[in-house]
């Protein structure tokens, strides 16, 4: 089995290419994060031709995720328990962020973690309590069911370590790789989860800026990844990166990471 997780950066305007590289790549499922379309606007059609189910949750031209599978989708969730909304209050938006459904025994989520832009803007507090949320009903999940299957998919804009952007010292006092953003991350190993593609892609990028030729000179980030729960990442026998799809015309500005899933 294979699960893909991707930043398509505009599925209206890249569904051709998405299409193409699942059934070129014999992809099972395929978590999407920014879509950016409305619910009415997602070209489910495109999708349903190829042969896969999809389901999706989105907000205008801002956000937006989804999901694609060769099975039927189940149990579709369009946000997690305890999903912070922005700005925080009763009124804030409850952003199209998170979706998820059991894809063949395994519950897939889709996240697009936010920005936050600045250390020193609103967005930056509500990525951390975002996070946090997410921890905490994800340990949950985790310790109420063992052997749950689960897959924290998408884009977590947080690099790791220093060894996941091309110059550590172009990002100090940036987003993404703040002490808090990456303790943030490590909040999900502490609790059990494990970033699946780390001991396969190791730190191959998957994120390259469109300005300043930052793709030619190889001056990107990996901030893609999956977080995978024990039970499921013993069934995890590879993963990699495609670099090779930023390269398309008309390309995102992420690559998709591709996981093998061996027989549970």
């Amino acid at each position: 089995m294979r699960i893909a997780t991707w930043n398509v950066n505009s599925i209206r305007a890249r569904s051709e290419l998405v299409v193409e590289w699942l059934t070129k790549n014999d992809i099972d499922v395929l978590a999407m994060q920014e879509t950016k379309c409305d619910n009415g606007e997602f070209p489910s059609m495109s999708f349903a031709v190829a042969g896969y189910d999809v389901a999706y949750v989105g907000s205008g031209g801002r956000n937006g995720v989804a999901l694609a599978s060769r099975t039927v989708l189940e149990d579709i969730e369009t946000s997690f328990p305890g999903q912070p909304r922005f700005p925080d209050d009763a009124k804030g938006e409850l952003e199209a962020r998170a979706i998820s459904a059991r894809c063949g025994g395994i519950r897939v989520w889709s996240l697009y973690v936010p920005n936050g832009r600045a250390v020193d803007d609103p967005h930056y507090l509500y990525k951390l309590k975002w996070l946090t949320a997410l921890r905490d009903i994800s340990s949950l999940w985790k310790v109420h069911d063992p052997a749950a299957q689960i897959m924290l998919a998408g884009d977590w804009n947080i690099a790791p370590t220093d060894n996941d952007v091309w110059d550590p010292e172009y990002f100090k006092g940036k987003t993404h790789v703040t002490d808090a953003e990456r303790n943030a991350l490590r909040e999900f190993t502490d609790t059990g989860f494990v970033d699946s593609a780390a001991p396969f892609a190791g730190d191959a990028y998957t994120f390259w800026d469109y300005t300043q030729l930052r793709f030619a000179r190889k001056e990107g980030m990996r901030i893609d990844y999956a977080m995978c729960s024990p039970a499921l990442d013993d069934r995890i026998t590879n993963a990699w990166v495609d670099r090779d799809t930023r390269k398309l015309k008309g390309a995102s500005d992420h690559a998709p990471v591709v996981f093998e899933i061996g027989i549970g």
